[in-house]
């Protein structure tokens, strides 16, 4: 695995997939917190600074979209212009206090459950394209295809929360 640092290649945005399997239903009291707190960030997301894309269901979020058999097997799937955008997004808002939450609601991994990649500016994943990127990950490792916020110059927030 190169822990070498990459540079954003030109014509290009970030892609992020994050993944969780929840404790209980989504419908169920112990996931009610996160549900009100989801819209919220969902919403804080799509104003903020660098904000391109995200993956929604009927409900507005991504929790009624199957990526896995799995009923409480949750995805996020979003696209940012830059590395800085993400990071300050995901690291500098109230989504970092939901994710310090983050086993209250959910089982901990015990393969990767977030994967980055760059995709051309105009181009919105698609929810097989971002499983196959984690899955990439998960089996090959990190690779200009798939990897961690450790590759990407300058994202250093990341190491408070320990998040790979």
């Amino acid at each position: 695995m190169s822990e070498t640092k990459m540079h954003q290649p030109p014509g290009t945005h970030l892609a992020q997939l994050n993944v969780a399997r929840a404790l209980d239903d989504m419908a169920s009291p112990l996931l009610a917190d996160f549900m009100v707190a989801l819209d919220r960030v969902n919403a804080l997301a799509e104003r903020s600074p660098g904000f391109v894309w995200r993956l929604k269901g009927d409900s507005g979020n991504a929790t009624d979209i199957r990526a896995s058999e799995e009923d409480r097997f949750i995805v996020n799937l979003s696209v940012w212009e830059t590395p800085a955008h993400l990071e300050q997004f995901a690291w500098n808002t109230i989504h970092a206090r939901v994710y310090d939450k983050k086993a209250k609601w959910f089982e901990p991994m015990a393969t990767p459950h977030l994967v980055l990649w760059w995709v051309a500016a105009n181009h919105h994943p698609t929810l097989e394209e971002a499983m196959s990127r984690l899955d990439r990950l998960t089996t090959q490792g990190e690779s200009d295809e798939a990897f961690g916020w450790n590759r990407l110059p300058g994202a250093h927030l990341w190491r408070d929360r320990r998040c790979a």
